[in-house]
């Protein structure tokens, strides 16, 4: 039993149902289809208006400033343990003060 219909009908389905392709195709479902099959992965974020290979590359240049900052501070706290491990060395090879006199 096959449905039939009118032309007048027809053309009102065929069109209710383009419409709906067309809003599912072009609408918030079909455009991130759409950026995902076509390879755009560059995205621009609108709070700072940079592209995703922007910010990248600004993340990677913050850690390697941060990377730099952290070996010059670790350079530092060898200067400073090797200050005092001098200092202690220096300190056993000094001569032992005797009993009965004061500093």
């Amino acid at each position: 039993m096959l449905l039939r219909m009118s032309d007048p009908g027809e053309f009102a389905l065929f069109f209710s149902v383009g419409l709906g392709l067309l809003g599912l195709f072009f609408g918030p479902i079909g455009q991130p289809i759409g950026r995902r099959i076509g390879g755009s992965k560059s995205k621009v974020d609108p709070t700072t208006g940079l592209t995703t290979g922007e910010m990248t590359a600004e993340r990677v240049a913050a850690l390697e400033e941060r990377i730099m900052e952290l070996e010059a501070e670790r350079g530092q706290l060898e200067e400073r343990l090797d200050f005092a491990e001098r200092m202690l060395t220096q300190g056993k090879e000094a001569p032992a003060l005797e009993p009965g006199r004061e500093a």
